[in-house]
């Protein structure tokens, strides 16, 4: 076992691991507890996930970020974190605008979270009309059933399913596991990736409509889903999803960005909320108003 520590007041901006990994930006991380989403933190909990066959489980305590693995993984803990970001340069360069500087102030400490794409891609492939709480039961479930254990710690972990393994499921076990109209959808753009027709971590180098427009190849995903992809995955920090928390906060405080299409009201609302990390503003916009603290 490999393990270290990484102070977080060495960071700027800080980090809260709750907010960061419980604010609906990603599904791929398990709390120790099993309660993840359900709305109250867990101090000192651990969290963990896995990548490229390796488990990672990281924990905030007493000022420090400790981290255990399989593998050396500090910098895969940064980079899945989105540690070396300068989240105080980031707040302050954000748009003097009241909603924007109390979702900052509410939540310090939140990032932005880089997940694998593959796993991304379906966990919000699975979202359409779903609670968070639900869309991380169903990609926990999907794990369970399909991806590979991995022994760590004493405990067995499971692995998002590879492509191949996610393909070769069938529509009516998908929705026995309680993915409903999504099973298709899933199914299809697994086998997409598995027979090398497309990947989703080739929108990365990509100018950001294109490699929007590009995600919706993908059966099952439209602008909004494409957008959540880049966004917190492929490093598109200017993406704003329009959800239906973001599309309220046009409606109450934003109005004038209503320009009738996803794509026009998408530029709005990026060049209100600061451009290049329109993607931040957007993620702390979407945890302050759902959870109304």
């Amino acid at each position: 076992m490999a393990t270290g520590t990484i102070p977080i007041d060495d960071l700027s901006g800080g980090l809260d691991l709750y907010r960061t990994l419980e604010s609906g930006q990603s599904y791929l991380w398990r709390r120790e507890d099993g309660a993840m989403y359900g709305g109250e933190p867990a101090p000192g909990a651990w969290y963990s996930t896995i990548v490229d066959g390796d488990v990672i489980r990281v924990r905030s305590r007493d000022g420090l970020l400790e981290w255990e693995s399989t593998t050396d993984a500090e910098p895969l803990v940064r980079r899945l974190l989105r540690l070396d970001d300068d989240l105080e340069e980031i707040v302050a360069a954000a748009p003097d605008d009241p909603l924007l500087r109390e979702a900052y102030e509410a939540h310090r400490g939140l990032r932005l979270v880089e997940d694998p794409p593959f796993g991304t891609l379906i966990a919000f492939i699975c979202s359409a009309q779903m609670r968070v709480g639900r869309i991380h039961t169903m990609v926990s479930t999907l794990a369970r059933e399909y991806g590979d254990p991995i022994a760590f710690d004493g405990e067995t972990y499971h692995a998002f399913p590879t492509p191949e393994q996610l393909a070769a499921a069938t529509e009516a076990e998908l929705r026995d596991l309680g993915l409903g109209y999504r099973a298709p959808y899933v199914v299809r753009t697994a086998e997409m990736v598995a027979d090398g027709a497309a990947h989703p971590a080739e929108a990365r180098d990509m100018e950001y409509e294109a490699a929007r427009e590009y995600l919706t190849r993908f059966v099952g995903v439209g602008d909004k889903v494409a957008d959540c992809v880049l966004l917190f995955s492929l490093d598109f920090d200017q993406a704003v999803p329009l959800d239906t928390w973001i599309k309220s906060a046009i409606e109450d405080y934003y109005p004038d960005c209503d320009c009738g299409s996803y794509a026009a009201t998408s530029r709005a609302i990026r060049e209100r909320l600061g451009g290049e990390y329109a993607g931040y503003a957007q993620t702390y916009i979407f945890h302050h108003l759902r959870t109304g603290e």
